[in-house]
């Protein structure tokens, strides 16, 4: 992969910053995503910990986003960030050929961010420990790119009744996205953790949430059945989890199951599609949650 010379990264830059000022135009024509969330009670006090995140600098970031497309460069990525302190190439071999894996290994080297130690590579500095964050900085740039958002990552509120982190969250005109992000196979995923999922988009009330896992494999086998016990809990007669096409499922057109087979930018494209397109025939939102008590 031919690297940019220093015109083309001066000129990458100046596109970057024009994209910039376009977003703040678009921005200032509605609610921004912050005031969105304020009118919802929500407040943001932290969100987007970059020493948590394994990306390049800026002049790098366009042909890291368009290499972060594919499934094996970022199994790759949490091969490299799981063995951080020191490896061989062939311990991140797994998912792709030793002449694909050996480009990717050059490519972060020459973008300084992996160094080498005789036979051994590590990364280069910082204490990234999971390839969770770099992935949810990854789906929010999807949804600046590709879709023309304002979207945050790795946000936190302060809620006296449900916590945690919301991996991504964004508008995309007038609609309130908000993105649970899993770079764990289906086995590893509890129920609790789509409990907890169902809790903050109770308690966000965003237009569209999205449960996206970076994996080829199915969602039928674990992650719907666990989704269909969840909501059935909760209640109240759920929307019924079905299937849009291959392993894509929504429910009552607003809650998104989505995986990476084909492409993340395409299923987040259907999502998306699915939704806006149905938009006018939706009265309301189906029922996700518990029963509340009148106040």
């Amino acid at each position: 992969m031919p690297l940019p010379d220093d015109k083309e990264r001066e000129e990458l830059i100046l596109l970057r910053e024009e994209v910039e000022r376009l977003r703040a135009t678009v921005a200032r024509l509605g609610p921004g995503l912050e005031t969105m969330l304020k009118l919802r009670g929500f407040e943001i006090y932290r969100k987007e910990p970059r020493e948590d995140i394994l990306v390049p600098a800026l002049p790098s970031l366009d042909e890291y986003y368009s290499l972060m497309r594919k499934y094996s460069f970022r199994l790759f990525l949490r091969d490299v960030i799981k063995h951080r302190q020191g490896f061989a190439l062939e311990e991140v071999t797994r998912y792709a050929t030793p002449e694909t894996t050996t480009e990717y290994a050059r490519y972060l080297l020459a973008k300084g961010m992996l160094r080498r130690d005789g036979g051994r590579l590590s990364l280069a500095s910082g204490p990234v420990r999971s390839f969770g964050e770099t992935l949810e900085w990854y789906v929010a740039e999807v949804l600046r790119r590709e879709f023309g958002a304002e979207a945050v990552w790795g946000v936190k509120f302060r809620r006296p009744k449900v916590g945690g982190d919301y991996d991504v969250i964004a508008r995309i005109g007038s609609v309130l996205v908000y993105g649970e992000v899993k770079s764990s196979p289906p086995k590893q995923i509890y129920d609790s953790e789509i409990g907890a999922f169902l809790d903050r988009v109770e308690d966000l009330v965003p237009d569209i949430a999205v449960f996206l896992m970076d994996t080829e494999l199915r969602m039928k086998d674990k992650i719907v059945p666990s989704f269909e016990q969840a909501l059935a809990g909760r209640g109240t007669a759920p929307a019924a989890v079905e299937r849009m096409e291959r392993e894509l499922f929504h429910v009552g057109g607003r809650i998104f199951i989505l995986n990476a087979r084909e492409d993340i930018v395409q299923n987040i494209r259907t999502a998306l599609a699915w939704y806006f397109r149905a938009a006018g025939a939706r009265p309301q939102r189906p029922e996700i949650g518990r029963e509340r008590a009148a106040s």
